[in-house]
């Protein structure tokens, strides 16, 4: 362990965001220990490019956390492990608040027991369900549409009774559709399945898949397709660096929306991609699925005055083109 820094555990942390995080982490001098299942997570990213302490378990698993806690002295913890497909949320629902909820509240539980009482979670903009305005900003009605928000949801109302109860600071980020992958091409995006706009594109773009589908070109937006509000995930790794670095100098329980604050369509998307990989790209045009909002664009003020935060990679080309080097190389 390097003198000085304190020792972050992150869960979750072989999955996209989870990782690109222990690599700001490491970066920023921290000491990582990483808790990972591997449903999702990838070991070869640990071992090859984070070269983390890996401990293989769920964070359900109260004992397991305890020897955790136990056995290394811990000053933060990150939370990334969750299931995050809203489809399945829908469709198995218990497997949701299973792990989300019931989950993240052993883990709590346990970082009580060991006196651990400052956390960085990974919400998400699906807490607050159907805009009624734009941008959306932090005090925006929660109203969750699918299990997957609202077991989002329920963790942050924990983490405030926590807070209230237990003074227990946390930072809560709502993210909204994280995107890209790190610029010098060490880590990336690689669901199963995989269910993101811009990987789909590039995989179509890689001859992987056949086609694209838009789902819906009547929206009233300028294209008729939906708008969403792109985030990369260097700039949101960065974040959570900064959220814990406000913790650990006594800052108070928080909420923040990481976004760009600025919105591109999915036929923005296709042509960047096309641009950036010199390829065509098949799109199906399909129906509207239900549930989906014409425009989803976030207000990040809150984080740029509190915590300082400054996006670096804004610009949606550089989004794909970061994503594109990494695709090219591990879908080869």
């Amino acid at each position: 362990m390097s003198p000085g820094k304190p020792l972050i555990l992150v869960t979750g942390g072989a999955g996209y965001i989870g990782s690109h995080t222990v690599l700001a982490l490491k970066q920023a001098g921290y000491d990582v220990v990483i808790l990972d299942n591997l449903v999702y997570g990838h070991r070869d990213l640990v071992e090859n490019v984070l070269q983390a302490e890996l401990v293989v378990g769920d964070t359900g698993d109260r004992a397991l956390l305890d020897k955790l806690f136990n056995t290394h002295k811990i000053s933060a913890v990150m939370h990334f492990s969750a299931y995050a497909y809203v489809g399945e949320s829908v469709t198995n629902p218990a497997k949701y608040y299973r792990n989300n909820v019931l989950g993240t509240l052993t883990l709590l539980e346990a970082m009580l027991t060991a006196s651990v009482k400052k956390f960085v979670f990974s919400s998400t903009c699906a807490t607050y369900g159907i805009p009624q305005f734009m941008p959306l900003t932090e005090d925006h009605p929660q109203n969750p549409i699918n299990p997957y928000g609202a077991s989002k949801l329920m963790v942050e109302r924990i983490l405030s009774d926590f807070s209230a109860a237990y003074d227990f600071k946390s930072v809560c980020f709502r993210y909204f559709n994280a995107a890209g992958a790190d610029p010098n091409g060490k880590l990336g995006e690689d669901h199963n399945p995989e269910t993101h706009l811009i990987p789909l594109v590039l995989l179509t773009a890689l001859g992987k898949r056949e086609a694209i589908s838009i789902f819906g070109t009547d929206y009233p937006t300028p294209d008729g397709t939906c708008i969403r509000d792109y985030i990369h995930v260097k700039d949101l790794a960065d974040a959570h660096i900064l959220g814990l670095e406000y913790l650990l100098k006594d800052g108070v329980s928080e909420f923040f929306n990481l976004g760009n604050g600025n919105g591109f369509s999915v036929r923005d998307v296709i042509e960047t991609a096309s641009i950036v990989t010199g390829r065509d790209i098949k799109v199906l045009e399909r129906d509207r699925r239900p549930g989906d909002p014409p425009v989803l664009i976030g207000s990040s003020d809150k984080a740029r005055k509190i915590l300082g935060w400054l996006p670096q990679y804004s610009s949606l080309t550089e989004i794909v083109a970061h994503a594109w080097q990494w695709h090219q190389q591990r879908h080869r």
